[in-house]
């Protein structure tokens, strides 16, 4: 009997109870327990269950480039970083408040490090995420206005609640993908989130867009409500740890 309502359970898709009525089973002294109390455990279970495999579906489909998590964070090693600016990351409030967040640096600094723990922290949150590389992201859009499939690939981006946008301004911007970039950050200025990867400095991104009127539009959307990382230090592949980090809250944007 007890095996037929394991089966049974595994039938119904009740894996977090039946795994929890399994170790039940084993568990000495489980008898002293009324059917309540038994019962309200295994509820428990498979709530608990169900919430990590939404986890689980949500980080597999971010495409997280590292296993990494903020508390890995050696701060002994971190210099000039501001740990409470980045705990306030950590909290996920920007993404509540549907602000953006910038790491600036040269390669190997530690920029997937950071945006690979911080797009974990929110997917572990709620929040829906998608990694992209700009460049192939750009390139599959191409690809989407040729075969007319463009506008459900733009409002496929806007339904994500984080977007990660890697090797930012890489490589010299057609006019088309300027337009992209600018119909992806109106969609999603003051509704999503977006967070960018990049190793040339904001301060050079006006003059790398390219289009003086278009890159006024894309940074308005970008850069002043967004929380910067100005990472500074010697390469990762380099040195072991993570190098010293500038942090600038948005309020502190001009």
């Amino acid at each position: 009997m007890r095996q037929l309502t394991i089966d049974r359970l595994y039938e119904l898709r009740l894996h977090g109870m039946r795994q929890a009525l399994k170790e039940q089973m084993d568990a000495p002294g489980v008898g002293e327990l009324s059917f309540d109390e038994r019962l309200s455990l295994l509820i428990e279970a498979e709530d608990a269950w169900r919430v990590n495999q939404r986890i689980h579906i949500r980080i597999k489909k971010a495409k997280i480039r590292q296993n990494a998590r903020i508390e890995e964070l050696d701060y002994r090693t971190a210099r000039n970083i501001d740990r409470g600016t980045l705990d306030s990351l950590a909290s996920c409030r920007w993404l509540r408040e549907k602000r953006n967040v910038i790491l600036v640096g040269p390669a190997g600094v530690g920029k997937t490090f950071l945006s690979s723990a911080l797009t974990l922290r929110a997917c572990e949150e709620g929040f829906s995420a998608r990694y992209y590389r700009a460049p192939r992201l750009l390139h599959d859009l191409d690809i989407a206005r040729a075969d007319g499939t463009y506008k459900n690939k733009l409002s496929s981006l806007n339904h994500v609640d984080l977007i990660i946008l890697d090797d930012w301004l890489i490589a010299p911007l057609q006019d088309a993908h300027r337009r992209d970039l600018l119909e992806i950050l109106d969609d999603r200025y003051d509704s999503k989130s977006t967070m960018i990867a990049s190793q040339l400095p904001v301060d050079l991104w006006h003059q790398a867009i390219g289009d003086p009127t278009l890159a006024d539009a894309i940074l308005d959307r970008l850069v002043h409500n967004a929380y910067r990382l100005d990472i500074r230090g010697e390469s990762m592949r380099k040195a072991k740890g993570i190098p010293g980090t500038g942090i600038i809250d948005p309020s502190e944007n001009h």
